[in-house]
């Protein structure tokens, strides 16, 4: 019996593929239907200011009925709270929280869940990057880049998602780089941790197929015109322009709405997966050199 099921599954294999693809093609033309956010209670990390700031703005005109932002800095987060609440008419609040710290991320969600509520849409957005080459990086430094852009999101999806499950509701978003997917040198500690985040995204994603309700998005992002990565320069600003973090946080919330899992933005880089899997090391090389990755980090600031 085992032997004709599995025969069955082959035969239908290649048809459910080719059902994917035309429904995925299908897609393009014929909008998605949008879910409502009105009820949603939003937690963002990093959401004092950059793309995290934006992304609490974002949640909030879009119907969001809470919006919680964690991070390091209270002037940041107070400032944007307050903007949030001024300009959207939304309850928001904000915590005090370094995401690299796995016992501190767990008492301020026990304490997020006792003052504000159950959250329903996480977005793991918190992230630091030191732009030095390995040899130039300090121990700790590197280390820290870990803990908190990839380890954190372990730390603060362990404490949110069980209850997601529980009322079979609830987003688990993930706010990457295309840099996970084309590394670039002098930035070695942030493209080892979104290369690791990625990993995680993609198990979560398919952990949670067969769980009704719970959804995940991952957003990839090219360089976005953010203090985090000031100084950064490539070399054709005209057919690379960096991004506006309005609208990363416009297409992520949109994600959201739409159940979509992965997100490349722009749509263009794409096709630094396919190159990658065909083009031999030296061509891909050739392009980073005409793109300028090799040197964009030569000019790097960094959030002062």
């Amino acid at each position: 019996v085992m032997d004709l099921n599995n025969l069955g599954h082959a035969l239908l294999f290649p048809f459910n593929i080719i059902f994917c693809i035309l429904k995925s093609c299908l897609g393009l033309f014929i909008p998605s239907r949008r879910k409502d956010l009105r009820g949603e209670v939003v937690l963002i990390t990093g959401g004092g200011r950059g793309i995290g700031r934006h992304l609490g703005k974002e949640f909030a005109k879009n119907g969001a009925k809470k919006v919680i932002l964690w991070g390091r800095t209270e002037r940041c987060l107070k400032e944007t709270c307050e903007e949030i609440s001024l300009t959207t008419g939304a309850e928001c609040h904000y915590f005090l929280c370094d995401v690299a710290n796995r016992e501190e991320v767990y008492k301020q969600a026990k304490v997020v869940r006792e003052k504000v509520g159950d959250v329903t849409i996480l977005v793991n957005n918190a992230a630091v990057v030191h732009g030095k080459s390995l040899m130039d990086s300090d121990d700790d430094a590197l280390m820290k880049t870990q803990y908190i852009n990839t380890l954190g999101q372990f730390w603060t999806t362990k404490a949110f998602l069980p209850r997601m499950l529980e009322l079979c509701h609830g987003h688990v978003v993930c706010i990457n780089s295309i840099l996970s997917l084309s590394s670039i040198p002098g930035a070695i500690d942030y493209c080892t941790s979104k290369a690791s985040s990625l990993a995680f995204m993609e198990s979560l994603t398919l952990g949670l197929l067969d769980c009704p309700g719970v959804g995940c998005t991952t957003v990839l992002p090219f360089h976005t015109n953010t203090d985090m990565f000031q100084g950064m320069r490539v070399r054709f600003p005209q057919l690379f322009p960096p991004l506006n973090p309005e609208l990363v946080a416009q297409r992520t919330v949109d994600a959201v709405r739409t159940n979509t899992p992965f997100i490349y933005l722009p749509w263009t880089m794409r096709a630094l997966v396919i190159l990658k899997s065909f083009l031999p090391q030296a061509a891909l090389e050739e392009i980073h050199r005409f793109a300028g990755c090799y040197t964009c980090m030569d000019t790097f600031k960094g959030r002062t």
